[in-house]
């Protein structure tokens, strides 16, 4: 879509809000910060840069996995390391809406699964709500309790489903007829698989 209103809440969002956290394909890392600084960088920004920012910016890298690298800087982190700091930084200010534009693109599939489970903790641990852009089907069904799926242009959607998956998600999951038909479902909405 071209045009069109964002409304949440009932309210027009027209700027940018405290309550949004963006996490994109590219971490956009500050190459001169540390890891920690890195993520406590919104908070500066908005002059909220005390010590129960640190605390929390040190409690979510250690959450996921990067407590022993507070100091490190960006280029001596792996992809999904800096996806991660990302994830933080988006989270400083515990917002109720994560918004994800293709984070996990450019990751190794094994890296990429690894990022699914962490978001999926953090989804159970902070109760945000998550809006996940994808080009992976099989990666929607697996995060989403509910997929859009976008034609081609116009932009449209083409199908809404509900994913009745249960929760906490397994890797397992993956591989049941439930999985694999929520997938053709996309799919067709898509117009590359032939929905039965």
């Amino acid at each position: 879509p071209s045009g069109g209103s964002v409304v949440i809440r009932g309210r027009e969002v027209t700027e940018p809000q405290d309550d949004f956290g963006f996490v994109f394909q590219s971490p956009n890392l500050l190459p001169w910060r540390t890891v920690l600084s890195n993520v406590l960088f919104p908070m500066e920004i908005k002059g909220r840069l005390d010590a129960a920012a640190k605390a929390r910016a040190v409690e979510l890298l250690e959450h996921v996995g990067l407590g022993k690298f507070l100091k490190s800087r960006p280029h001596e982190l792996s992809g999904g390391m800096k996806q991660r700091v990302a994830l933080c930084r988006a989270l400083i200010h515990s917002p109720s809406l994560l918004l994800m534009d293709e984070p996990f693109g450019a990751l190794d599939e094994l890296t990429r699964m690894e990022m699914h489970e962490l978001l999926l903790g953090i989804r159970r641990l902070t109760g945000a709500t998550v809006m996940f852009v994808t080009h992976s089907i099989s990666e929607a069904v697996y995060l989403a309790d509910e997929v859009l799926v976008f034609s081609a242009r116009p932009g449209r959607v083409s199908d809404r489903i509900r994913i009745d998956l249960p929760y906490p998600r397994a890797a397992s999951q993956r591989f049941t007829t439930a999985f694999s038909e929520y997938e053709r479902r996309a799919g067709a909405g898509l117009g590359v698989l032939h929905h039965a």
